[in-house]
């Protein structure tokens, strides 16, 4: 058993180190310093051991997109990582992970934004999710949405818009992608123009294992990578 371990810790870090080459690739080509990007390990689709195992790789910030997936791993590994809610959340799932993550991902409607005030004990970071792409499968605001709903959140005492998150499609169309990110990366430069206390929105949650490169040339602060680091 403990010499499987170490076969599986060791993709984990092969996996790890590759990812940092390539991010450092990208920050380099975009002039940007790689300390300031933040990996997400995905870890809806893996066991508590392997998220155990990118733990002990040195991730520290885990992503699940079901609640769930939140309850379960929370068990197992409590408040060692720093949790992201990634995925859709439904209004009335908000009360049983609240308590839990650090960062939800999707804020993408008022009554969402309702529930999470009435529930959070103190601000909770957010990241307001916005639409690039026309797949039906894709959730969040249009572009054109985004800056109206932040300015509704004025009144909502816990809530603290860290940033804007996007899925880019799932295409190999590198122009496509860049077009995705750029635009998220425009609207988080007209946000920060009207310093608003409650949004400061310092983060860009964009990229994922096969585009994560390019978002952080476009922009992206934090990457959300599952596949290409913790497999399936």
């Amino acid at each position: 058993m403990e010499g499987g371990f170490a076969i599986v810790q060791m993709q984990v870090t092969d996996n790890l180190t590759q990812i940092n080459k390539q991010i450092a690739e990208a920050c380099e080509k975009a002039g940007r310093n790689p300390n300031d990007i933040t990996i997400i390990a995905v870890t809806k689709y893996v066991s508590i051991e392997r998220a155990k195992e990118a733990l002990e790789a040195g991730i520290t910030h885990l992503g699940e997109n079901r609640e769930e997936g939140i309850q379960v791993k929370w068990e197992a590994l409590g408040d060692k990582p720093t949790w992201h809610f990634i995925g859709s959340l439904q209004t009335r799932k908000v009360k049983n992970i609240i308590d839990k993550v650090d960062y939800i991902h999707s804020l993408d409607r008022l009554s969402l934004a309702k529930e999470i005030n009435k529930r959070a004990n103190q601000p909770l970071n957010c990241f307001v999710q916005v639409k690039t792409s026309e797949e039906e499968s894709k959730h969040g605001l249009a572009p054109e949405e985004v800056l109206p709903f932040i300015k509704e959140l004025n009144d909502f005492s816990k809530i603290r818009v860290v940033g804007l998150m996007t899925m880019a499609p799932f295409t190999n169309d590198e122009q496509v992608l860049r077009d995705c990110f750029r635009t998220v990366k425009n609207l988080q430069r007209e946000i920060q123009e009207l310093n608003l206390d409650y949004a400061p929105c310092l983060e860009l949650s964009m990229g994922m294992s096969n585009d994560f490169a390019i978002a952080i040339e476009e922009g992206a602060t934090m990457v959300r990578i599952g596949t290409a680091l913790v497999g399936e």
